[in-house]
């Protein structure tokens, strides 16, 4: 009897824990949940963490994710406004915003991921076929080149190419719009939706290639042509410091030979008059020798001055 008895106590040990298992339970930080009864939802929904309980084998708990989650949709074709045709890979980052409504309307993740395929790539599509190729490939009509020195930027080259209205960061806000209208009503909230991937169908790639090899040769043009200017008005700058320099180097110069000629004069004229004789002398040593060469024939009559002092040599 006794053996029965403990038996007893601990079958009832066992189904008390598992009556608490089943009446208590958790919910971390990032978990929400939704309590069914019999397939059907019991309250709004809970989204506070902490011990919560329900009726055991009655009601049940269905967990869902308080993160933000991550779509990635596949790559469409989808055609523009101008009739090029494009490969679209989109991605988006979505939340479950109340977990009731989205347990009625889509039941899981996997049933929200299929149904965020629909919604996310209709948007895409409307938003790329109402506009021309060029908003969705760039952002604005500026394309922007530094030209450094040393690591430091000088200047800045701003080419205008083609009127952009939107550009491509805009439409990604506009496709976020447009299915952020219609995730509501299953308990979604859409984040953000980004182009992943854009690539171009065989027969525009090349067109598509044309027009960038176009662009850049406009880009090196206007930096060839800037070049020349800057190299012109270098050489102009240095023709003109050079002129300066040889300038003020011609002018000292010519100061320094007056000044040396004014000094040989005063030389001179100071020999002369302390001998003027013997200055006479040197300066007609100095007429024979830059007028009697080794084959010079002098023809001059013996009163001649230069013949003065030939004649005193005996």
């Amino acid at each position: 009897m006794t053996g029965r008895r403990a038996f007893g106590i601990i079958v009832l040990l066992l189904f008390v824990i598992i009556v608490l298992n089943s009446s208590f339970y958790s919910l971390n930080e990032y978990e929400q949940a939704v309590i069914t009864q019999f397939g059907r939802p019991i309250g709004d929904g809970v989204t506070k963490a902490g011990l919560h309980v329900k009726i055991p084998f009655i009601q049940k708990l269905h967990r869902f994710e308080k993160r933000i989650l991550i779509w990635d949709g596949s790559a469409d074709q989808i055609p523009t406004s101008d009739k090029k045709y494009i490969w679209l890979d989109t991605t988006a980052r979505w939340r479950i915003k109340d977990p009731l409504v989205f347990y009625q309307s889509v039941g899981n993740v996997v049933g929200a991921q299929t149904r965020l395929d629909d919604i996310v790539d209709s948007a895409a599509r409307d938003i790329v076929s109402s506009n021309l190729l060029i908003e969705v490939v760039r952002n604005s009509n500026r394309v922007v080149e530094e030209l450094g020195r040393g690591g430091k930027r000088e200047e800045e080259i701003v080419v205008t190419f083609e009127n952009i209205k939107l550009g491509r960061e805009k439409l990604t806000h506009e496709i976020l719009k447009r299915a952020s209208e219609l995730t509501p009503q299953y308990g979604i909230e859409l984040l953000d939706v980004q182009i992943k991937r854009l690539n171009y169908v065989e027969d525009v790639r090349k067109k598509v290639y044309e027009r960038m090899i176009s662009e850049r040769q406009r880009i090196a043009s206007k930096y060839r042509s800037e070049g020349e200017g800057k190299k012109a008005e270098i050489i102009g700058m240095k023709e003109k410091e050079l002129n300066r320099i040889q300038s003020e180097a011609y002018k000292r110069a010519q100061e320094i030979k007056g000044e040396a000629d004014g000094r040989a004069t005063k030389i001179y004229a100071d020999a002369y008059r302390l001998d003027p004789e013997f200055y006479s002398f040197l300066k007609t040593l100095e007429v024979y020798k830059n007028t009697i060469g080794k084959n010079s024939q002098v023809i001059i009559t013996t009163d001649s001055d230069i013949y003065r002092y030939l004649k005193r040599i005996k």
